[in-house]
C-alpha cells in the first residue's frame, strides 16, 4: 500500500528533477548494452524503510530490469545486510541510482530515529508518535517510516482532527472567550467523527479543558513534575500527550509521569540519513 498514486507521483517528480535533460555522463560512456547485476546494501546499523519506493524508482527507469526486494520495510539492518538485488541494464541502473539511494537512505533514518525513541520508553505504557513537522511532499513517505520503526502517526494533515493551540486559544481569548468556552465551541462546530485535542501549558489549563470535554491534551512544556499533576487529576478522562523539547536523554523520564502519547518532531525533521550504497559487478 506503500505506493499510493501520490508517492508514485513523488517518484516521478524525483526521477525528473535528475534526468530531465538525461544523464550525460552515463550516455556518453555506457554501452546500453552493456549487463550487470548490483546489490543496494546498509552500511550501517539501523531499521529498513523505503525498499519498496528504491525498487520502484528502478523499475520505472527501466521495467525491463530485475528487481528483487531482499529484505522488506521494517527490517533490522547490520553493516553489509543486502535490500536489494538487481540485474540487468548496467547503464538504467547507474541512472536510478541515486534517486532510489536517497529515498531508502531518508526514510531509513526517520524509521531508525523512531526506533531508538521506542526502545527507549519500551518498559512503559507510553507510546512515541510523530508530528507534521516534515519535508513538504514527502509526509505520507516519513509518516509511513515512523511507522516502520515503530511509532504511532499523529494527524496526517489539518484536517484529520482538531488540535486547538495556543495561537487558536490566544486569537480567540481577545474576544473574551474562556478556554472553556474554546472546547465547547469546538465541539459544537466540529464533525462527531473528530476528536478534540488541546494544547494547555499548566494543570489548572488542563482540568479547565477536561471540564469542557477535551479528549485529549497537549501537555506543552511542562516540567516532569506538572505532567505527574496532569495525569493524576486527569483519572483517565483523556489521553494525554507530552510535547515539547523532547529528546533521548529525557524521553524515558517524561515516559515515567504517565503520559500515553509523547510527540517527537525530530523523528522526521532531523533523523539523519542512514548510510546506504549499490555496488555494481560486471561479471554477469
Amino acid at each position: 500500500m506503500i505506493l499510493t498514486p501520490e508517492v508514485n507521483e513523488l517518484i516521478d517528480r524525483a526521477i525528473q528533477e535528475d534526468l530531465n535533460i538525461g544523464d550525460a555522463t552515463t550516455d556518453a560512456l555506457v554501452p546500453d548494452d552493456l549487463e550487470a547485476k548490483a546489490i543496494v546494501h546498509s552500511k550501517g546499523c539501523g531499521v529498513l524503510s523505503g525498499a519498496e519506493v528504491g525498487a520502484a524508482v528502478f523499475r520505472r527507469i527501466d521495467p525491463l530490469l530485475d528487481v528483487e526486494i531482499v529484505l522488506v520495510d521494517g527490517s533490522v539492518l547490520e553493516q553489509g545486510s543486502v535490500i536489494l538485488r538487481i540485474s540487468g541494464s548496467a547503464a538504467t541502473m547507474l541512472k536510478a541510482e541515486r534517486t532510489a539511494v536517497n529515498f531508502m537512505q531518508h526514510l531509513s533514518g526517520v524509521a531508525t530515529t523512531t526506533a531508538t525513541y521506542v526502545e527507549a520508553v519500551n518498559e512503559t505504557g507510553a507510546k512515541i508518535i510523530d508530528t507534521r513537522k516534515t519535508i513538504p511532499g514527502m509526509r505520507s513517505l516519513e509518516k509511513y517510516a515512523v511507522r516502520c520503526g515503530g511509532g504511532r502517526n499523529h494527524r496526517q494533515n489539518l484536517g484529520d482532527g482538531v488540535l486547538v493551540k495556543d495561537n487558536h486559544i490566544a486569537a480567540l481569548k481577545r474576544s473574551g472567550m474562556s478556554l472553556a468556552e474554546i472546547v465547547l465551541k469546538a465541539h459544537e462546530q466540529a464533525a462527531h467523527t473528530i476528536k478534540i485535542e488541546v494544547e494547555v501549558a499548566t494543570v489548572a489549563e488542563a482540568e479547565e479543558a477536561l471540564k469542557a470535554g477535551a479528549q485529549l491534551l497537549l501537555l506543552d512544556n511542562m516540567s516532569n513534575e506538572e505532567m505527574r499533576n496532569a495525569v493524576e487529576i486527569n483519572k483517565g478522562r483523556a489521553l494525554l500527550e507530552a510535547s515539547g523539547g523532547i529528546n533521548l536523554a529525557t524521553v524515558k523520564e517524561v515516559a515515567a509521569t504517565g503520559v500515553d502519547l509523547i510527540s517527537v518532531g525530530a523523528l522526521t525533521h532531523s533523523a539523519q540519513a542512514l548510510d546506504i550504497s549499490m555496488d555494481i559487478s560486471y561479471q554477469v
